[in-house]
């Protein structure tokens, strides 16, 4: 059972869609929202995350980790988890009142045949195919998105490219669509969001900027590119790092050993500190490494 501060929060919220709280059986908090399912559940070294579940139709105190699936993001506290549900609530009804239609139709796009589509307004369509999804847009409304985001043919991706669209027609997305479409901007285009709000994106504000700044300053540290534990040294990783990180082809490799327990990934990668992790020349637990020698 996670053993968290209570929020206080209602057991049952009326309205559209309807919104209810409770615990599953193994303990964990969980809510319902309209169709759609939410939990709280216990992850790595004490933490917890959002998962998802779909049309379950059971009481609460029936509920299991089973019905759920997906990290949909981590979650610092119920609290959080209970203002996300609250989003989603208000997600829907926003939708509702927005008036989306779904129609047949078998338009190729560039993601295969569209198995299903979504009219958002005249020529702003949202068409889905088995592999991807995106949106298709006239040749009206395709003029209006703004030149740094335009993509030529109108066709928008659904996983970062769909943020254009939703910055140029503000109209016909809820508050939570527009929140991430904001996001996710900040995060992969900050060039381009810089340029059109006349801003400055500051640290912690976009991914790639982090990035950028993150690889500036580490170009000339050992970053690990590739991880495992050791066969040979237990309670210890063995590591492949490159001078800023670089997997070009060619470039010097090195191997070292970190104390398990200290090891982790990082945002944009674990940094070696060569006065701690000692260089590694021995045995391998990396199979590619067999019967290579280091830098």
């Amino acid at each position: 059972m996670i053993d968290l501060p209570t929020t206080h929060m209602p057991d049952c919220i009326p309205g559209f869609p309807g919104v209810s709280f409770g615990l599953s059986c193994e303990g964990f908090p969980v809510a319902r929202v309209g169709d759609h399912a939410f939990a709280m559940l216990p992850g790595h070294a004490g933490r917890h995350y959002l998962a998802t579940g779909w049309k379950i139709g059971r009481p609460f105190p029936e509920w299991r980790r089973g019905d759920f699936y997906g990290h949909s993001g981590e979650l610092t506290d119920e609290a959080a988890f209970s203002a996300h549900v609250l989003e989603q609530a208000e997600h829907q009804r926003e939708k509702q009142v927005l008036g989306r239609r779904n129609i047949a139709t078998h338009v190729h796009a560039p993601w295969g045949s569209s198995q299903h589509s979504t009219t958002y307004a005249e020529g702003v369509e949202f068409h889905s195919s088995a592999s991807h999804g995106g949106f298709r847009l006239s040749a009206d409304r395709n003029r209006t998105v703004h030149p740094l985001l335009r993509a030529d043919d109108g066709c928008y991706e659904e996983d970062c490219a769909w943020a254009a669209v939703a910055l140029t027609f503000p109209e016909l997305f809820t508050s939570f669509e527009k929140r991430c479409a904001s996001d996710t901007l900040k995060d992969w285009e900050p060039d381009a969001w810089e340029a059109i709000f006349a801003t400055v994106l500051t640290p912690g504000e976009s991914h790639v900027k982090d990035r950028r700044a993150f690889e500036l300053e580490h170009a000339g540290d050992w970053i690990v590119i590739s991880a495992l534990r050791s066969d040979h040294h237990p309670g210890m990783t063995e590591v492949i790092a490159t001078r800023g990180g670089r997997r070009d082809h060619g470039g010097a490799e090195r191997r070292f050993l970190v104390p398990s327990p200290e090891y982790e990934a990082g945002r944009f990668g674990f940094i070696i500190d060569e006065a701690r992790h000692a260089a590694y020349d021995g045995p391998s637990s990396f199979v590619s490494w067999t019967g290579r020698t280091s830098a």
